[in-house]
């Protein structure tokens, strides 16, 4: 199995309708991406200062599955359409499990 988890930080300018909105586009994914596994997300719980803003984690079978996530054309729309307008930084891992 490979685990992808992508880390966001949002812009100042990032208003709370389109981080709404960036949490409704990324819940469509696993009905949208079949190699998709296992799939959640969400915004920190705030329990720690200096954490980002919100997390996704993704499960796939394998690095075929991973990639055909990376690459999927709903993916990449959802991503540059909802994401990127208000993304101040990004960090993400994929590794095995």
């Amino acid at each position: 199995m490979i685990r992808h988890t992508v880390l966001f930080k949002w812009t100042e300018q990032a208003t709370d309708e389109q981080i709404q909105e960036a949490h409704a586009q990324l819940a469509k994914l696993p009905s949208l991406v079949p190699s998709v596994r296992e799939f959640a997300f969400g915004p920190d719980a705030e329990i720690n200062e200096g954490n980002f803003d919100f997390a996704v984690t993704a499960d796939f079978d394998d690095e075929a599955g991973y990639l055909a996530y990376r690459d999927d054309p709903a993916h990449r729309d959802i991503v540059t359409r909802f994401i990127t307008p208000i993304l101040g930084e990004r960090a993400a891992v994929q590794f095995q499990y």
